[in-house]
């Protein structure tokens, strides 16, 4: 009876394999996609397909892209003087949707002498004076901040960093040392 399941059980291995998927959802979906929705199957089959075929990554700042150069980088009406430089084409895609940035970006999900380059070219390019750090708070994240700026520093150019520290809602008590150090730092006038 296995090997009558083959199918059925590899399909379950290819979407345990997702993140954050584990064997239950994987059987769940795998179920779904097979018997009760196999349209809805097909067209994912095809959709993944597609994705896999033809989106890559923006020759200039690294974030996804079906051209060369992605729409943001291909849009005259954002702001060039700044340059948003994050930890994965995720973070543009979640910076995008909150419409709350209107500058350009960079994805530094390397560090080689490669992308410091091209990070250097672009701010070039763009004649962008600002560099913001958009990235997941942390000792790591803030030795390589120091790193970047250490290899990209000229006149002119100015670094921050996202602000970071205590959540909206969130009482002290279930903060961590970090961020309460970090919210303490960063205070703001009331």
């Amino acid at each position: 009876m296995k090997k009558s399941l083959e199918k059925f059980n590899e399909l379950v291995d290819a979407f345990g394999r997702l993140p954050g998927v584990g064997k239950k959802t994987a059987m769940r979906f795998a179920y779904f996609v097979s018997l009760q929705d196999s349209f809805g199957g097909l067209k994912l089959a095809q959709s993944i397909e597609d994705a896999v075929r033809f989106i890559k990554r923006c020759e200039r700042c690294g974030s996804l892209s079906e051209d060369e150069l992605c729409d943001i980088c291909a849009d005259e009406s954002r702001d060039d003087a700044l340059i948003a430089v994050v930890e994965s084409p995720k973070d543009v895609l979640v910076l995008e949707q909150s419409k709350i940035f209107s500058g350009r970006y960079f994805v530094l999900d390397e560090i080689d002498d490669e992308r410091i380059l091209s990070l250097k070219n672009m701010i070039e390019f763009y004649g962008a004076n600002e560099i913001i750090f958009a990235f997941t708070p942390g000792l790591n994240s803030d030795a390589l901040m120091l790193f970047v700026e250490d290899k990209i520093a000229k006149d002119g150019l100015k670094f921050s960093k996202i602000a970071q520290g205590v959540p909206t809602g969130v009482s002290l008590e279930n903060i961590d040392m970090l961020s309460l150090l970090k919210a303490i730092e960063s205070r703001i006038k009331a």
